[in-house]
This record gives structure tokens, C-alpha cells and sequence, in this order.
């Protein structure tokens, strides 16, 4: 009879343990989800910013049309791989793909602010100087929404490939959460000081 108790104690003990871990693994699923839900909502700020940007320049840059349609195809790229990663947090591939295009979208945008210090009269322009600082506003809001959502991210994982919770995540299909590791090329380029 002793024995049959303990059996059942050890048995009971153990369902606990792999409850705590199953319920601590959705905790931190779904904070990884909306910490990505913080972001989406900086990247919205910053798709809706841009053709308002873009408009302003377009009468002082006429003949740079090159420079603007590129940022404009950038954006949509950036848009549509944000809503196909919105649906599908926990989705490496698409991640990657958001990474990419806001990459793409990143430089793009150096390019057309690089332009724009050319010409006196569109940096002077108070629109074109209030969409640029709201838009500067709005790269930190998502720099530090992609760093919370990294961090949510790590935690995940880390608690996800810890023993024995790997088996209770194996079990569940409790798979590994991507970072948004946005490539910025411009970033990794030795900086040049000219005399």
C-alpha cells in the first residue's frame, strides 16, 4: 500500500512538473507574440510615414524618380513580408524574409535622406523636416521593439531547449522562435574620415 502511494506521489509530482513547464512555455509564446505585435505596430508607423516622405521630396527631386521608386518598392516589400510574418510569429522563414526586405527597406531609405542633405531647399522644407524627424522617432521606437521582442524571443528558446523541458516542447510542438536580425550593411562598413 506504501509503495502504491509513493508511485502515485512520484507520478503525481511528475505531471505537475510537465504542467509548470507546458504553461510556462505558452507564457512565454505569447509574449514573444506580442512583443512582436510592438513591433508591428512601429513598422505600421513607419509604412504609413513613407509615401508621406516620399510626396514631399518628389517636387525637389524630380530627377532623382530612381531614388523614390526605389524606396517606394522597398516599402511595399517590407509591408507585405510584415503582414505575411504577422499571421506566423513563431515562422523562421518568414522572419528571415521580414529581415530582409526591412533591410532592403533600411537602405533605401539612407539613400533618400542622403539625397534630400543635396538640396537646401527640401532640407529647409518644415514638412519634409517634420516627416524626417517623426520618421527617426519612429526607427528607435523599433529598434527598441525589436530588441524586447529579441529578448522574449531568447527567453523562449532558452526555457524551450533546457532538460527535460525539450521533451514536454517536443511533445506539444513548442518549436524554436526566430530573432529579427535586421541585415544593415551600411552599419557593418568601416567608417571613412576624409580631409
Amino acid at each position: 500500500m506504501v509503495g502504491l502511494l509513493l508511485f502515485l506521489g512520484v507520478i503525481a509530482l511528475v505531471l505537475v512538473y510537465f504542467v509548470g513547464v507546458f504553461n510556462g512555455l505558452v507564457t512565454l509564446r505569447n509574449r514573444f507574440k506580442n512583443a512582436f505585435a510592438q513591433i508591428d505596430v512601429q513598422l505600421q508607423r513607419r509604412y504609413e510615414l513613407i509615401p508621406n516622405l516620399v510626396e514631399t521630396a518628389k517636387a525637389y527631386l524630380a530627377h532623382e524618380k530612381d531614388t523614390l521608386t526605389n524606396v517606394i518598392a522597398a516599402r511595399n516589400q517590407a509591408f507585405a513580408a510584415e503582414r505575411a510574418v504577422a499571421g506566423a510569429v513563431d515562422d523562421p522563414e518568414k522572419m528571415a524574409k521580414l529581415a530582409q526586405a526591412e533591410g532592403v527597406l533600411g537602405a533605401s531609405l539612407g539613400r533618400l535622406l542622403a539625397v534630400s542633405e543635396s538640396y537646401p531647399d527640401l532640407k529647409a522644407n518644415e514638412t519634409m523636416q517634420q516627416l524626417m524627424e517623426e520618421l527617426a522617432s519612429t526607427e528607435n521606437r523599433i529598434g527598441f521593439a525589436r530588441q524586447a521582442f529579441n529578448d522574449a524571443v531568447m527567453e523562449y528558446n532558452i526555457k524551450r531547449e533546457k532538460f527535460p523541458n525539450f521533451f514536454v516542447a517536443g511533445a506539444f510542438g513548442f518549436s524554436a522562435a526566430a530573432q529579427l536580425e535586421i541585415p544593415n550593411v551600411e552599419a557593418r562598413q568601416p567608417v571613412q574620415v576624409k580631409f
